[in-house]
């Protein structure tokens, strides 16, 4: 399960994100208190306690613009950042600005490296984010 906030991987049956803090939707069970000593008369039930809001889904992210960015702008990662894999769209960013230094040596071989994962994208070879949600198509 992730956390519909941060995209964070919690344990099934936790109430709250560890990251963030954030509910996750699932509910936890209710202990009932033990019987209290005395006569063997029912006691009233104590009041139900309401369950949690559902947590807010996010939004799937789309293919077809994760496509193409990777395809435009590629060079600099920010299809990379769409899908939230921030840690390799970074290393593109770098290569990309690196350019500044190289000539351009390291701008082009990030722009080829989107290229080539824009291309990825639109044949289902990369069909997920980072968070392991489907793209949409």
């Amino acid at each position: 399960m992730f956390c519909s906030q941060c995209g964070a991987e919690t344990p099934d049956g936790v109430a709250f994100c560890a990251s963030c803090g954030a509910p996750t939707g699932a509910t936890q069970p209710v202990q009932e208190p033990a019987p209290a000593p005395g006569p063997t008369a029912e006691a009233p039930a104590p009041p139900a306690t309401p369950a949690q809001p559902a947590a807010v889904g996010v939004a799937p992210k789309s293919k077809m613009v994760a496509a193409l960015l990777g395809i435009f702008v590629g060079a600099f990662g920010v299809h990379r950042f769409y899908l939230g894999y921030n840690p390799i769209g970074i290393a593109q960013l770098v290569l990309g600005v690196l350019g500044i230094v190289t000539c351009g040596i390291t701008t082009l071989v990030s722009a080829i490296w989107g290229l080539v994962e824009g291309i990825m994208i639109l044949t289902g070879k990369i069909n997920k984010d980072a968070a392991g949600r489907p793209l949409a198509e």
